[in-house]
């Protein structure tokens, strides 16, 4: 399953979405053209016999309440109470190193499924055990490796979306030179695996592209991830470009780069938002930004928690979610094709202005 995608799929897919430049991507269709499910998807799911999300209780945790990042899949959760007449419920702790305490007060509280995105899996992992143990099912995204879950939802294969964030740079640095890395923690699964998805990708196909040092690691903190590639950058002229796995890292390194005087010298691409990281996008010094809508991602894990109580979840499910609608499963872990790819060119896209 950890193949690249071809850009020619890039280019096919890109009305709604997605990332590379000398490489793939799937993409999914803007949150605003479609909320996971129409107005009277419920009414029809019941008259059929099948439960519902009407029928079920719901919590959807987020890693923390306090980015942009998962205020838009707050966004998305509400959007689809709205459509739907459901009342799933959002929250979280502001902080990720709340996050499984959090957690752990939702097991008393009568919930048949709760979703998560967990910030700390080793810290999570056993509060979810918990959960499970007392009946409750457990949706993860971004979090494949998670023991204590039924199912773990991705918007894409995260290997080969580093891969796809890599190629964009072999192609911006000529293949030669050296280049960093920044995770926002070493317990950020999807970030890990991103990042080796890219190393993986220069190893192989560009033996002169080289990485410098370890793993940054930026606790999702756009500051901290603006110091420790300045200083990077200060200790090593060689290095010439930077991927970013967290949404708060781009705009962070972008910064430095900036401040550095090193824009079109030093080469970016990273995951963030146009909200978050936009006017980076359009001044040059962000060449890719990609992402995939952390509010549709929200309603692709309801959908799913309703599937995995009513027993439909299996290799041929399909999720009215744009981006999810096919999906691929794997053990326990269902990939999607939803991420998206911005550049200068279409960085004022409104379907994007989040």
């Amino acid at each position: 399953m950890k193949k690249r995608i071809l850009s020619a799929v890039l280019g096919a897919a890109m009305v709604a979405s997605l990332l590379m430049g000398c490489g793939s991507g799937d993409s999914s269709e803007p949150a605003d053209d479609a909320q996971a499910t129409e107005d009277n998807a419920g009414d029809d799911a019941g008259a059929s016999g099948e439960k519902t999300a009407k029928d079920y209780k719901i919590a959807v945790v987020p890693k923390m309440t306090n980015l942009a990042w998962f205020e838009r899949m707050e966004d998305g959760v509400n959007d689809y109470n709205d459509a739907n007449g459901t009342e799933v419920f959002y929250g979280g702790s502001p902080e990720g190193d709340g996050q499984a305490a959090y957690v752990e007060t939702l097991i008393s509280q009568g919930y048949d499924a709760i979703c998560v995105v967990p910030f700390d899996v080793e810290a999570l992992d056993p509060v979810l055990k918990k959960a499970k143990d007392e009946g409750i099912k457990i949706i993860c995204h971004e979090a494949s490796t998670v023991q204590n879950m039924d199912y773990d939802i991705e918007a894409f294969d995260t290997t080969e979306y580093g891969a796809h964030l890599m190629e964009k740079i072999a192609e911006l640095t000529d293949g030669k030179g050296e280049y960093i890395q920044t995770v926002g923690a070493l317990t950020s699964i999807s970030h890990v695996e991103e990042a080796d998805g890219g190393k993986a990708y220069a190893d192989e196909n560009c033996p002169e592209l080289k990485m410098y040092g370890d793993k940054i690691i930026s606790d999702d903190n756009e500051d901290t991830a603006y110091n420790k590639v300045k200083e990077a950058l200060t200790a090593n002229p060689d290095i010439v470009a930077i991927q970013c796995a967290a949404m708060s890292e781009t705009p962070g390194a972008a910064r430095a780069v900036a401040e550095l005087g090193l824009k079109g010298k030093v080469h970016i691409a990273g995951t963030s938002l146009v909200s978050v990281c936009g006017k980076y996008v359009e001044d040059g010094t962000v060449e890719l930004m990609s992402f995939w809508d952390p509010a549709l991602a929200g309603q692709a894990m309801i959908e799913l928690a309703v599937a995995t109580l009513n027993g439909t979840a299996d290799e041929n499910l399909s999720i009215d979610v744009p981006g999810y609608e096919t999906l691929t499963l794997e053990g326990n872990v269902y990939t999607g094709s939803a991420w998206i790819d911005v550049d200068a060119d279409n960085v004022d896209d409104p379907a994007y202005d989040f």
